[in-house]
Order: structure tokens, then C-alpha cells, then sequence
């Protein structure tokens, strides 16, 4: 093989992390079925994160003209956040029952086909018909987009037990890259061609996505699970809220100039795609790294939160430069601490005696995404209020303290996680 495929092999070798007793994969080699499923997880973070961020450059303007107002309008967007914490429950629970592959490949049809409705709705009349109808359609795309990612999540933990952080970071340069190209191509397509334009094209790119799916995406046989979570992995989970402070973002920098906001973006996302396959490389190959990333990576985004503003306290003048490298610092440390996330979460499930399966694998992965929607949801809605009430120089050091106060918490429980587990072995030795 050429120095390309080896280096794949040696990334994706089996390594730490995967479920107690499982049997290690005898070959290194990256084998199709494994390449049909990252080019599948690839499309649909692509797909989803377009379709997600694509609205935010023109659609305040079109509900203003409609006559919606700008409360309304942060309850279309915020709205999504909260369905999609709801459907990722659900579907999470009822993955094995529904299937994992009919899940994925319906959750990207119904996706694909409410973003080309979306592109119609400056044909409803304003008023009460025109709210119901974002509202409708935008949480459509919501409940879609759970079924999507909550499925993806399950068929990649199951195609690499073993590689589930390295895979994950890997596939967030495709989150990133539709972050980063949603907004501007958006903006390009509706100065070019009207409102209808980008959600149509995007649209259909989606729909054209789902007979390859179809026909590449693998069945994976289901398994049962059974018991409860541990206190670490609901810590966990806590933590993954406090990830989406950076959401908080969105809500406080609408004052500034739609260049600017473009730079500010596009250093937090570069940074935190780069960044996320190293930590998920380091992850699976060095499991005991996981907690101290998780700890690290809200100490550091504390840190950064405190300079965002800056806090009053410091007496430092703000300026663009300072801004773009406390972000681009800010998507290290969320990569950081969200890469590891999921393998943790994982491994607590199964050393409390989740089966290896669908099952497990669902629960989790809906989990996941419920904790990633929350703090989607509370994220620009708490920062918006904090920034009206004091200032965005304080409401950034709350955001801070939020880190902080997840950090002290994770803490404690793996440090008295840790005594328990010295205190049984000194017990029965």
C-alpha cells in the first residue's frame, strides 16, 4: 500500500475504548462496508449543518417584511433546538425497533424536502398563516435531523467500536465546513437569486443524497441492552450542556458588521474542525486522556469566556484580533471537550452492563444529541437575556462560570469515582 493507506490503517488500528470482551479487529485495513458508513455520516453533517446555519444571513429580514417580530423570529430559530432535544429522546429509545439504516435514510428525505418547503414560505401570506408555517416547517426539519444524526451516531459507534472519538473528530471537519459554508453561500444565493434559491438547492443536494444512502448505508443486526447509566456518564451529559455556551454567540454579536461576523465564525470553526480528529486520535489511543480533556477543555473555555468580553475587572480594550484569537483558542477547547464526550459516555454504559448493540448504541447517541440541543436552545436564549440585563462583558463571564462550575463538579465525581474504585480493591484484597 502507498504511505496514504498506511497511515489510514495505523489512524483507524484498534485501540483502547471499545466495549469490555470485544473482539478486537483482526485487520487494520479500512474495509468498504466501513468506508460506505463514513461517507454516509459525512453527508448527512454537511447536509444538516448547511441546512441548519443557511437561514441566518436574509430570513430575519424576510419574516420582518412579513410582519413577524424579532421575539417570534428567535422563537422559529430557538425552536428547533427544543424539538430536536425531544425527538432525539425518542428516537434514541426506539432506534432498534425502528432500524437504524430506515432511520438515517428517512430523517435525510424528510430533511431534503421540508428545506425546499422552506424556500416556498414567502408565498404564504403574512401574519398568523406565515408563523404557523415556519414553525411547522422548521420543526419538521428539527424531528428529521435527530432521526439523521441519532442514527449515525449508533451505525459509526458500531463500525468502529474501537475508533469511535478518532471517527467522530474526523467527520466534524464536515459539521465545520457547513457551518462555515451555509451562511456565506446563503447569502450569495439570495443576493443573486431571491429567498427561494437557497433553500431549494440545498434542498434538493439533500434529496439527491438519500438513494446513494440507500444503497450503501449497512443493516446492523440489533441487541438488547439492560441496567442504568452511571453517575459519571450523567455527569457527562451535564457537562455536554455547558459545550453550548458557544451558542450564546449567536445572539450577541448581531451588531457587528456581516464581514466581521464572518471572521469571528470562521475562526471558531476552522479551529474546532482541525482540532477535533487529534483529540479523537489521542482519545481512542489513550483512553485516561478522556477526563482530563473534558476537565481542561472547560477550564480553558472558561478562560476564554473571561477575555471574550473583557471581563470589566481586567481593564483590557476590546478589539477584532483579541476577538477572532479567543475564538479560534475557544474551538480547540470544544474540541477538546466534546470529541471525548461520546466514547465516555459509551464506556460507562458498558461497564454498568449495557449489552454491545443498536440498543445501547441508540440510547447514548440519543442522549448525545438531547444534551447537544439544550444547550443549543438555552445557549443564545440566556446569552441574549444576559446581554439586554449587563452587558455582553458580564454576560460572557457568566457563561465562564458556567464552564467553571461544570469543571468543579466533573471533579468531584471522578475523583470520588476513583476513591470507590481504590476503596473495593483494598476492600476485597
Amino acid at each position: 500500500m502507498n504511505s496514504q493507506g498506511d497511515m489510514l490503517r495505523t489512524l483507524l488500528s484498534p485501540c483502547g475504548g471499545g466495549p469490555p470482551g470485544a473482539t478486537r479487529e483482526t485487520s487494520r485495513q479500512l474495509s468498504r462496508e466501513q468506508l460506505f458508513v463514513l461517507i454516509s455520516a459525512a453527508s448527512i453533517n454537511l447536509g444538516s449543518m448547511m441546512c441548519y446555519s443557511i437561514l441566518g444571513p436574509f430570513f430575519p429580514k424576510e419574516a420582518e417584511k412579513k410582519g413577524v417580530s424579532n421575539t417570534v423570529t428567535g422563537m422559529i430559530f430557538g425552536c428547533y433546538a427544543l424539538f430536536d432535544l425531544l425527538a432525539s429522546l425518542v428516537f434514541g429509545k426506539y432506534l432498534v425497533h425502528i432500524g437504524a439504516k430506515f432511520m438515517f435514510v428517512a430523517g435525510m428525505f424528510v430533511s431534503g424536502g421540508v428545506t425546499v418547503l422552506f424556500g416556498v414560505l414567502d408565498q404564504v401570506p403574512e401574519g398568523p398563516m406565515f408563523i404557523a408555517m415556519c414553525f411547522l416547517v422548521r420543526i419538521a426539519d428539527a424531528v428529521s435531523f435527530a432521526a439523521a444524526i441519532t442514527a449515525s451516531f449508533s451505525i459509526l459507534a458500531k463500525a468502529f467500536p474501537h475508533n469511535v472519538a478518532m471517527v467522530l473528530g474526523s467527520l466534524e471537519l464536515f459539521s465545520g465546513l457547513g457551518l462555515v459554508l451555509g451562511p456565506p453561500l446563503g447569502g450569495f444565493l439570495y443576493q443573486s437569486f431571491g429567498y427561494e434559491m437557497p433553500f431549494i438547492l440545498l434542498g434538493c443536494i439533500v434529496l439527491l443524497m438519500v438513494p446513494l444512502n440507500m444503497y450503501i448505508l449497512p443493516n446492523y443486526a440489533s441487541l438488547g441492552f439492560s441496567v442504568s447509566l452511571s453517575l459519571s456518564a450523567l455527569l457527562l451529559l451535564v457537562h455536554f450542556l455547558s459545550l453550548k455556551e458557544i451558542n450564546f454567540l449567536k445572539k450577541v454579536f448581531f451588531d457587528l458588521p456581516a464581514g466581521s461576523v464572518g471572521l469571528v465564525f470562521l475562526g471558531l470553526a476552522l479551529s474546532y474542525s482541525i482540532s477535533s480528529p487529534l483529540f479523537g486520535l489521542l482519545s481512542d489511543k489513550i483512553p485516561h486522556l478522556r477526563k482530563w480533556f473534558l476537565v481542561w477543555g472547560n477550564i480553558i473555555t472558561a478562560g476564554c469566556y473571561m477575555l471574550l468580553g473583557p471581563i470589566p475587572i481586567l481593564h483590557i480594550r476590546s478589539q477584532l484580533w483579541l476577538l477572532v484569537l479567543i475564538l479560534v483558542l475557544n474551538g480547540i477547547s470544544a474540541g477538546m471537550s466534546i470529541i471525548p464526550t461520546f466514547p465516555e459516555i459509551l464506556n460507562c454504559a458498558y461497564e454498568n452492563g449495557f449489552e454491545e448493540g443498536l440498543s445501547t448504541l441508540g440510547l447514548v447517541s440519543g442522549l448525545f444529541g438531547a444534551m447537544w440541543s439544550v444547550g443549543a436552545f438555552i445557549g443564545p436564549t440566556l446569552g441574549g437575556f444576559l446581554y439586554e440585563k449587563i452587558g455582553f462583558e458580564w454576560a460572557a463571564a457568566v457563561q465562564g462560570l458556567w464552564a467553571l462550575t461544570s469543571v468543579s463538579s466533573q471533579s468531584f465525581v471522578f475523583i470520588f469515582l476513583t476513591f470507590l474504585e481504590k476503596w473495593d480493591l483494598e476492600h476485597w484484597h
